[in-house]
């Protein structure tokens, strides 16, 4: 297996999580600006893998089931963090289980999916969800230290969420019913 500058952007992606994690545990302004840079660089590469893949045409079978796991997994821990230090607090907290939710869910759908060899596609409506739901976690992430000159920072990131929780709902909503037709009785 020849590994391709797609496929090493994605494991990446991955390598970043625990980097972005271990800088919520550390704290303090100068951490919370480097864990929003880590999760940047992380979208960044999210993008790029895929602009990559196609240019180069090297589209990878490991980079194709790498790549949306290495998306879930730091939209999830970003997530997960930001509940655990309350950045993401009341009833915000529902969207980010929304949210979560559906990663879990389509994580096993695209596997019963691709056992019964159909590929499920991106929609243009999960692509801005994904827009959406990136930069609403980097205003949560940048919120606190601004927090005390721009108040209304924690709102905007909070509707971002929100917005994102509805387009999840919406697109996953969309694959479940679009992939019912592949789905029979003891089909794999």
């Amino acid at each position: 297996m020849r590994l391709t500058w797609p496929t090493i952007l994605t494991l990446l992606r991955i390598v970043l999580i625990p980097v972005m994690v271990a800088l919520f545990y550390v704290g303090g302004d100068a951490a919370r600006w480097a864990a929003l840079g880590v999760f940047i660089l992380a979208s960044l590469t999210d993008w790029l893998d895929g602009y990559l893949a196609r240019l180069l045409k090297e589209q990878s079978r490991l980079g194709e089931m790498l790549d949306p796991i290495a998306d879930k997994l730091i939209v999830c821990a970003a997530l997960v963090m930001l509940v655990k230090d309350e950045t993401i607090h009341d009833y915000t907290v529902i969207a980010a289980i929304v949210i979560i939710s559906r990663e879990i869910l389509l994580s096993g759908l695209r596997e019963y999916l691709a056992a019964a060899q159909v590929k499920v596609r991106v929609s243009r409506i999960a692509k801005l969800k994904t827009t959406i739901q990136m930069v609403a976690i980097c205003v949560l992430i940048g919120a606190p230290p601004v927090a005390a000159s721009w108040p209304l920072i924690d709102d905007i990131g909070a509707w971002g969420l929100w917005i994102a929780a509805a387009l999840t709902v919406y697109t996953g909503w969309g694959y479940l019913i679009g992939s019912l037709r592949h789905m029979e009785d003891g089909a794999p």
